[in-house]
């Protein structure tokens, strides 16, 4: 077997959580059977002195499928 990891930037209003979700929800179109979702980095962008959101980088790992070529 052979898995690859990409990394991802999700980006909330809301949660850290919404962050992370969003960011493999949206990797999910196009990338099928995300294994595992690794939170590396987590960072708070301040504006008026207040969180207004929160930036997640996340390590997503997914199996590498063979296909053959007829």
């Amino acid at each position: 077997m052979v898995e690859k990891t990409i990394v991802l930037t999700g980006i909330s209003a809301n949660s850290i959580e919404d962050a992370v979700q969003l960011a493999v929800a949206r990797a999910s179109v196009t990338i099928t059977g995300i294994r595992s979702a690794k939170v590396t980095d987590i960072e708070a962008e301040i504006e008026d002195r207040r969180v207004a959101r929160w930036k997640v980088t996340v390590n997503c790992t997914f199996r590498v499928t063979e296909s053959l070529h007829e």
